[in-house]
């Protein structure tokens, strides 16, 4: 049973009650107790069980010059539906590696974002990942030059920072021969309105599929609206009440997708005997649950929380100006269901 103590318990305390030295304490603590008695190993961690004694964090961080910590600062990636694999995939590999991940949501407040990373820099946190909620060009805050850091899901135009991230071209390729593949040959494309590294890389993706399958592209196929349901639906109307309609549309995303299957449904057209839907990002709240099942391609967002993180283990003890900068791109692999 632990006693309660009145007063802090000390690495003293523990050599007083175990009947040994204090440095037999130390060494026994801190694994490097090979030529010290098993009885006299098991006398001090009984000790240290019996008093709950934790070693001072600053003290290891001295002895060890680690403080086993990883800072994860993110723009709104906490409070989204991708929170979950994507922290996951890092808290993981942290866990595997005994590290800590530090999460600090700045809702893409500049001066929160500020002094997040000073309260990590104060934390000596051995790595930071800055993570954004989709992939786009950033401009990371100069003090992030100050301890090795990693971009996740976004990148610089000047690639001055190692970054991960989708393989947008290559998941826009996918999602394109996916349909391509059960013989489609009009195949369009509902694109989000604004320029980010997912719009560009998924429409690049879209027509290398097109011209692989001697397919030549038709800008008239390609619908820009917001990357929303009503987005979607919009794109619909547009593009399946021409006479030369297609008979398939790959979707910018699984919400763009969800208002594409309403604007169908408006105009009496099955899913998917009548026009094959894809979508990407496979989020859970979506793709799984709309009828039929929507296939899509999913953004890896696990897997680039691992990543992100293994990156940074490979980089512990360096300065910023020693890492040669690397862009990891994660593949986005294929979920097939039924609208296709």
């Amino acid at each position: 049973m632990v006693e309660k103590q009145t007063q802090r318990v000390t690495m003293h305390t523990v050599a007083h009650r175990a009947g040994v030295s204090q440095t037999t304490v130390s060494l026994v603590i801190n694994k490097n107790a090979e030529n010290i008695p098993e009885e006299t190993r098991n006398r001090v961690w009984q000790a240290v069980k019996e008093l709950g004694f934790r070693p001072s964090a600053a003290a290891r961080r001295m002895r060890t010059h680690r403080s086993n910590f990883i800072g994860f600062i993110t723009d709104q990636i906490a409070t989204t539906p991708h929170a979950g694999k994507i922290v996951k995939g890092a808290q993981d590999v942290g866990w595997e590696n005994g590290k800590i991940i530090l999460l600090i949501n700045t809702d893409s407040n500049p001066e929160m974002e500020k002094e997040a990373i000073e309260v990590m820099m104060e934390q000596e946190v051995e790595g930071i990942i800055y993570a954004s909620m989709f992939n786009h060009a950033v401009t990371p805050p100069e003090m992030l030059r100050e301890v090795p850091t990693v971009l996740l899901d976004c990148f610089t135009q000047d690639h001055s920072f190692s970054a991960v991230i989708p393989d947008e071209i290559g998941g826009g390729y996918t999602a394109t021969e996916a349909l391509l593949k059960r013989g489609h040959r009009r195949v369009a494309f509902a694109n989000h309105n604004t320029e980010t590294g997912g719009s560009v890389g998924r429409l690049i993706g879209y027509k290398r599929a097109l011209a692989d399958y001697g397919i030549p592209f038709d800008e008239s196929l390609v619908c820009y609206e917001v990357g929303e349901a009503n987005g979607g639906y919009r794109c619909s109307q547009k593009l399946f009440t021409r006479s030369d309609r297609p008979t398939a549309i790959f979707c910018f995303n699984d919400r763009m997708a969800m208002g594409v299957f309403d604007g169908l449904r408006k105009l009496n057209l099955s899913i998917p005997s009548d026009v094959a839907v894809m979508g990407f990002d496979n989020q859970e709240l979506i793709a799984p649950h709309l009828h039929p099942g929507l296939s899509t391609v999913e953004l890896p967002h696990y897997e680039m929380g691992r990543q992100a993180v293994m990156y940074l283990l490979n980089q512990i003890g360096k300065t910023f100006k020693e890492i040669e900068p690397q862009e990891i791109i994660v593949p986005c692999p294929l979920v097939i269901r039924d609208s296709i």
